[in-house]
Order: structure tokens, then sequence, then C-alpha cells
């Protein structure tokens, strides 16, 4: 059986790295779909039907599945509630296109969200946080996500497809945008290469999970493929896991191993913004889901760092970065 992936959002950290695992993964197929005109409404909706039948016809074969993978998304904890909303409404146009094409085809499949731990567990009580906690979000991104994992759910249910929704830790890694604003180890280490330090708004004993991009796209393949097992067993299934690597780690820890790594003290400053009432203090995760899914060497934060490091200093060489 080979299922076709089309991977929304393919440009991006998260689904660079999913879209390069999928091309090496065996029983897997990556769709050669042409990147969103995002700013475009019409023409967005145009290419997503479009693309959309391009997915059914290329998992036609009796034997073959597909599964979309939504890893697109500009929103971060500090965007405005005009900019969350506006990104909700465009959720739910591409799923009304996506739906207008469905009826052609002869089996259902997969559809996978990408939604934020952090954002939906910031405001939970007691820790580690599982699928079982209680989501309390804290800021408006928060409510945000939690919006869009029921609009994904609502969707797949409607249409009898099996929904995977991903509820991830700090995302890091090679490929990460620094004009999002986000990402404390890509900010730090571009930090590393410039005069200008990086600012950390939050304290120091601040806890968070730190999962390696490239750990969390083979997990959320691993992931859909548990998925159409319990589909097969049990018909359309709707699941919510924690991709996390399950270890805490404080801010003070982190500084250490940007320490260790670039053999020089972290070009950092301490200090206060608005958007740090919105951080929870501890965010650990640990997936009680699939557990089994969980049992696997993950990229130690020390060398997913290096690499992080790396990518940025690439991207200065080939000025792509400004130093």
């Amino acid at each position: 059986m080979t299922t076709t992936a089309w991977v929304i959002g393919g440009r991006g950290l998260l689904g660079r790295a999913t879209s390069d695992h999928i091309v090496h993964r065996p029983g897997w197929k990556l769709l050669a779909a042409r990147p969103m005109p995002w700013s475009d409404s019409e023409a967005l909706l145009g290419a997503v039907r479009s693309t959309t039948r391009d997915l059914l016809a290329a998992s036609s074969d009796d034997n073959d599945s597909w599964a979309i993978i939504w890893a697109a998304g500009a929103a971060i904890t500090s965007s405005s509630l005009e900019q969350l909303n506006s990104e909700l409404t465009q959720l739910e146009s591409i799923l009304a296109a996506i739906q207008s094409e469905l009826p052609l085809s002869v089996r259902r499949g997969f559809i996978f969200y990408a939604s934020s731990a952090g954002g939906v567990y910031g405001g939970s009580e007691n820790p580690p946080f599982s699928e079982l906690t209680q989501p309390v979000p804290i800021s408006p991104y928060g409510n945000f996500k939690l919006r869009a994992e029921s609009i994904v759910k609502s969707f797949a249910a409607r249409e009898s497809l099996s929904c995977l929704v991903g509820r991830i830790a700090n995302l890091y890694g090679p490929g990460q945008k620094l004009e999002k604003m986000q990402g404390i180890i890509s900010h730090i280490a571009k930090a590393q290469m410039s005069p200008v330090s990086a600012s950390i708004y939050v304290s120091l004993d601040t806890i968070r999970d730190y999962i390696f991009v490239e750990d969390c796209a083979e997990l959320i393949c691993d992931a859909l493929d548990r998925l159409a097992i319990a589909t097969k067993e049990d018909g359309p299934t709707s699941v919510t896991k924690i991709l996390a690597s399950g270890q805490g780690t404080t801010i003070a820890t982190l500084l250490g191993y940007f320490r260790i790594v670039s053999k020089g003290h972290p070009h950092v400053m301490l200090g206060s913004s608005a958007s740090a009432s919105l951080q929870a203090h501890d965010l650990r995760l640990h997936s009680k889901v699939w557990p089994e899914l969980d049992y696997r060497d993950l990229t130690p934060l020390p060398a997913g760092i290096y690499a992080t490091i790396l990518d940025i200093l690439s991207g200065i060489q080939a000025g792509h970065q400004a130093p």
C-alpha cells in the first residue's frame, strides 16, 4: 500500500521537514504540489481544488490511500485577534474547497493538523500535561488553536475521514523563519553571529519541551501509519496526540548548552514584554496516546542546537539571512 501525502505549508519549518521525510519513507509518496497563493483568496481556493483532484488521482489504485498534512500557518503567540480570526476563516474556506472535490474519491483518507501544546495547555494545572489534561489557553493564540482543532475534527467527521491532531511541543531546527519572532533556539543561535543580542522575556527557570523538527516529522508519519491501522480495525477515527520529546528543559539549561556548543557565552539579554504574561512557566509534556510511538531515539538537544547554528550560519554566508 502506498500513502500519497499532500503537505500544506511545505515551505515552512515543519512542512519542509515532513516533505523531506516522506520522500525517503518506504510506502509513502509526496504529492508534487505547487506552493499555495496565500495572498490571493480566489486563486488560493482554485489551487486547493486543483491540488485535491491531483491527490485523489495519484492515490486511485486499489491499495493506495491519501493523507492531507496541514503544517501551514503564520500565527504566533503575539498575533492579533484580527490576524487569528483571518487565519481561521482561511482554514474553513480551504477545507470547504477540499470537501467540494471529495466526492471524486472512491475511498476516505486521513487528515493531520499541526496544533500547539504550549498554546492549548498554557493555563493548565499539574504538569507534565497529557492528552487527558483539560486544555486551558491563556492567550488568544491558544484559543485559536483549539478552535482550529475543532474545525478540522468537524470537517473530518462530516466527510468520514480519520483525523489526527498533533499538539506539538516547542519545535526547532534548521529552516526556522526568523522573521516570525518565534523559536528561542533559532533566535539565540542567530544572536551568536550578530552584534544584536537575543532578548529573553521569561525567567530562566521557565521549563519547555523541545522537539527537533526532523524527529517531529518522523513521528507525524508514524502516527498516521498507526491511525491507518486503527481505521482499518474500527472505521474513521479521530485522535489527538501530543508530539514531544518528553523532556523538560529550563531556559538556564538551554543557555548552558549554547555555551558548550558555541564555545562562548550566549549573546542574550533579559528583558520584559507584555507578551510574557501569555507564557506558561512549566510546560512539561508526556503523551499517553499510542505511547509505543514515543519509544525512540531522539536528536539530543545539543546536537539539534548545533545543527540549527550551522543552518543559520550557512544562510548568512549565502546572503539569505542578515547577521
